[in-house]
């Protein structure tokens, strides 16, 4: 039987962990309990509320693309040079008040 994609989203990857931590008892097959024990390790937010809560912020107060905010969660980039990496590599500018707003904002959500 094979499975017919109705929709697709992005997701970052703290929202990752939680879905398959979810269906963990229902058994994961080999590759989503490879992709679960990467998420575990490379989640940079607490929860997936938190990430999801971050990337509307993102999209909403800096008018991001929704790819380009699920990217700057998944990494959460640590200085305004990282940042740039993701938006656009350097095709479009970006205010310097902007990125550090931006940097500042990914600090409130970050843990350590």
């Amino acid at each position: 039987m094979s499975k017919k994609v109705t929709k697709e989203r992005l997701l970052t990857i703290p929202q990752v962990r939680e879905i398959l931590s979810s269906m963990e008892e229902l058994g994961l097959d080999q590759l989503q309990r490879r992709t679960l024990d990467y998420a575990m390790k490379f989640s940079r937010l607490e929860s997936a509320e938190k990430a999801e809560e971050l990337v509307k912020r993102l999209v909403e107060e800096f008018e991001l693309e929704e790819a380009e905010a699920v990217q700057l969660v998944n990494c959460m980039p640590r200085s305004i040079e990282e940042i740039r990496i993701f938006l656009g590599g350097g095709k479009r500018i970006v205010e310097v008040s902007k990125l550090k707003r931006i940097l500042s904002l990914l600090d409130e959500y970050r843990i350590e």
